[in-house]
Formats: structure tokens, C-alpha cells, sequence
């Protein structure tokens, strides 16, 4: 119990916290900036098993703030998930990690998440967290939610049956191109490391059995001009949430999913998105001149970058040219179209 004897000495853990620690499984959805962070944490206090998901390889850009990370990685274009469980093999080789290199959809999260205490969220989008919102309550497996873009970021921590769940909060997955992204904003580290540090905490105290000590709210804060804000969710009235009090997993069924279809001969995949509203093109493309080259008219935004050439239509529609890899476009469509 050396490695862990300063956390063992925390009262509110102690030696039988530091005990359901290492018996605990852990999975984190998305191994960026927030789930790095939350991947090192967790494996440094000693969670005795680390699932780890992501469909993407390191870049030199992501070394800015993805902590778990080195220049090699990105050199070799490793998978996130293989690069990060190396990284804690190193940390802690006392634990159990198993990296799966994946694209999460509705059908397989439930088999990702199936051995989980817990679900961290270290996505980069709105579609993934709605389908983890479903998985989280249909299993009734806790999960922690967080975002960050800019210096600006957000948690907060579901329970099902005992907290409000995300769509009782947002209601529904925003409109592609109506917020900003990490590609089209940016993004600084200690943002990242604050709400990734919050959310690791709720799952110490998730892990540990002390449910009761969660600060049940949307936590919102700033760190430039260090603007904090707390929704207290402790009497959040649920009402008709359609996921956890109708009970209507619609992400979970694919019926709100993107589409993808890859366009034989064309190098290039299409991506259709259901029930969205019209595009606003102007607001889109200022948002995408910092990252590229970007021309649009009444029926269409066309923006370059890189090896892509990606086209997006009134309805959301785009057509992602230079692969033919699904994950890859869908990628791409999160990381600069959003929503």
C-alpha cells in the first residue's frame, strides 16, 4: 500500500476506499484532453481496471494539452487508446488496462460499457454523449459528463434514478455548426485539466461509495476572465424526460444517429444528420476561417483543410472528401462542424 499510503491517509478514503478502488472498472469514452487526464488520474489512485475507447491517432496539435502523450506518439501516429494504456503501463503496471481501438455506436456501447462501475466522458461530441446518456441509464451505470472549448468547459455527474440525467438538462443533441469546436475556437489546457479534474474526483467519490458527498450540478466556468457558475440539480424536477423517466433509448436505437454512406469511386464519404435544422452558413464560416479555407452560397459551405475537402449542405448533410473510412469523416465532422 506504499504507492497509495498518502491517499489512504485522506480520510474520506481510507484503506477500505483504497480496497474498492482496485476492484473497481472504470471506462472512458474518448482519450483527448479530458479523458487523458482522467485516464492518468484514475490510474495513478489505483483503479484496478481501465477500459479505454477512442477511434483516433495522436497528433503533434494534440500534445498542447492532451497530458498522457509524447512526441513519439505523434511521430508514429499511434492510436489514443493503445498510446495512453503504454503511457499507464509505465504509470502503474499493478493495474488491468484494455485499450480498444473503436468508433462508439449504438451498437457496440453497450458491450463497451458492460463490466463498468462507472462511464467517464472524454468525447468530442454531442451525439456520443446522448448515446452515452441512453447506455448509462438503460444499465443504471453512473456517468460523468464534461466538455471544454476555448477557456470555457462544463460537468456534470449522472446517477440514474437518483440525479437528473443530460437530457433532462439539454433536451436535445445541438444543431450541427450552431457552437463552436476545439478546431474552430481552440482550446487551452487549463481548462481541460479543470473539468477533467472534477470529473475525476466525482468518480473517486462514485468509486469509493460516497455518492452523497457529488456536487449534483451543471458546473460551468471560465478560466480567463474566471467566471464560475453552479445549476444546483439536488431538486431538478425531471418531468417528461424522454430517456430516463419515459424510458424511450432513441440513440440507443439508431434513430437519431449520423449516417454514413461511403461514395463509391469519389474518395470521399457522406454523412446525413436526422431531425437537425437548416445550417447557418455565415456564422459557420467564421467560425471555420481560422482552420482553413472556407467559400459558401445559398445552398452550400465548402471548407478545406489539410487533405479534406468537406461540403456541407443547408440541412446539415456533408460530404467529406479525401477518405473513405467512415470513423475518420465522423471525426472530422466533430471536430469542425460540431453539434
Amino acid at each position: 500500500m506504499d504507492r497509495y499510503s498518502r491517499q489512504v491517509l485522506f480520510r474520506e478514503i481510507g484503506e477500505d476506499g483504497q480496497a474498492r478502488l482496485g476492484r473497481s472498472t472504470a471506462v472512458i469514452i474518448g482519450c483527448g484532453a479530458l479523458g487523458a487526464l482522467q485516464a492518468e488520474t484514475l490510474a495513478r489512485a489505483g483503479v484496478g481496471r481501465l477500459v479505454l475507447v477512442d477511434r483516433d491517432f495522436v497528433e503533434d496539435s494534440n500534445l498542447q494539452r492532451q497530458i498522457i502523450f509524447e512526441e513519439a506518439d505523434a511521430r508514429d501516429r499511434f492510436p489514443k487508446a493503445v498510446a495512453a494504456a503504454r503511457r499507464i503501463g509505465r504509470v502503474n503496471s499493478e493495474i488491468q488496462v484494455e485499450p480498444i481501438v473503436a468508433d462508439v455506436t449504438f451498437e457496440n456501447i453497450e458491450e463497451f460499457i458492460g463490466s463498468a462501475d462507472l462511464i467517464m466522458d472524454g468525447t468530442d461530441n454531442f451525439e456520443t454523449r446522448f448515446l452515452i446518456n441512453d447506455a448509462s441509464v438503460k444499465s443504471a451505470k453512473p456517468w460523468i459528463y464534461g466538455a471544454a472549448v476555448g477557456s470555457y468547459g462544463m460537468t456534470m455527474t449522472i446517477v440514474p434514478d437518483q440525479t437528473p440525467c443530460l437530457r433532462c438538462v439539454l433536451e436535445a443533441v445541438p444543431d450541427p455548426g450552431s457552437g463552436p469546436t476545439c478546431d474552430t475556437a481552440g482550446v487551452i489546457m487549463p481548462i481541460t485539466s479543470i473539468i477533467a479534474s472534477i470529473q475525476s474526483a466525482e468518480a473517486l467519490k462514485l468509486l469509493t461509495g460516497h455518492a452523497d458527498t457529488l456536487h449534483r450540478s451543471l458546473l460551468r466556468m471560465n478560466v480567463w476572465d474566471f467566471q464560475m457558475k453552479r445549476l444546483d440539480l439536488s431538486s431538478f424536477e425531471r418531468r417528461d424526460c424522454a430517456t430516463c423517466v419515459r424510458r424511450e433509448f432513441e440513440f440507443l436505437l439508431g434513430s437519431s444517429r449520423q449516417v454514413t454512406t461511403t461514395l463509391c469511386g469519389r474518395n470521399a464519404v457522406q454523412i446525413a444528420k436526422s431531425g437537425t435544422g437548416q445550417v447557418d452558413f455565415a456564422a459557420l464560416a467564421q467560425r471555420l476561417t481560422k482552420a482553413g479555407e472556407v467559400q459558401f452560397n445559398d445552398f452550400l459551405l465548402r471548407f478545406r483543410v489539410e487533405d479534406y475537402d468537406i461540403t456541407v449542405f443547408r440541412d446539415a448533410r456533408s460530404i467529406i472528401r479525401g477518405t473513405t473510412d467512415p470513423a475518420v469523416a465522423r471525426g472530422l465532422y466533430a471536430r469542425y462542424i460540431g453539434g
